[in-house]
């Protein structure tokens, strides 16, 4: 993901609680990283040669919006338009799941209308997410 032209960000509901928005950029991160191996950086070493785990070598924004823009963006992504990017999601279908095979059924039960996005990472082509998530405010 760290190639020229590319970009990645994630959009958070800002009404969410702090415990939930963070354990939604997890999950999302996570995805990520399983996706995008490459752009985890390798392990360092410090001064006195203790291993510090290898982090991400490119910047994710984390952006805010609000249950109706998640709506939308979700839409949006799965036109022709957007189809080349990316596109992780986490929803209250997800959340209330313990196990994920409940995940899959709880899915496969649920119209597109009843998601309600907490979360969305969006990777690809940076015009593209500029487009969708440019004028959108940092999550704080």
């Amino acid at each position: 993901m760290s190639k020229s032209g590319q970009k990645c960000v994630l959009v958070i509901d800002g009404a969410l609680p702090a415990g939930v928005a963070a354990n939604t950029a997890a999950i999302l991160g996570i995805t990520l990283g399983k996706r995008f191996p490459e752009i985890v950086g390798p392990d360092v070493a410090d001064a006195a040669g203790r291993v510090h785990t290898g982090i991400t070598g490119s910047p994710i924004p984390i952006l805010k919006g609000d249950r109706a823009l998640l709506h939308d963006l979700r839409e949006r992504l799965c036109t022709e338009e957007f189809s080349g990017l990316l596109t992780v999601d986490f929803s209250d279908v997800a959340q209330r799941c313990r196990v994920y095979d409940e995940y899959i059924s709880g899915a496969a039960a649920a119209s597109p209308e009843e998601f309600t996005y907490y979360g969305l990472a969006i990777c690809g082509d940076a015009k593209k997410v500029s487009r969708l998530t440019g004028s959108l405010p940092l999550l704080r």
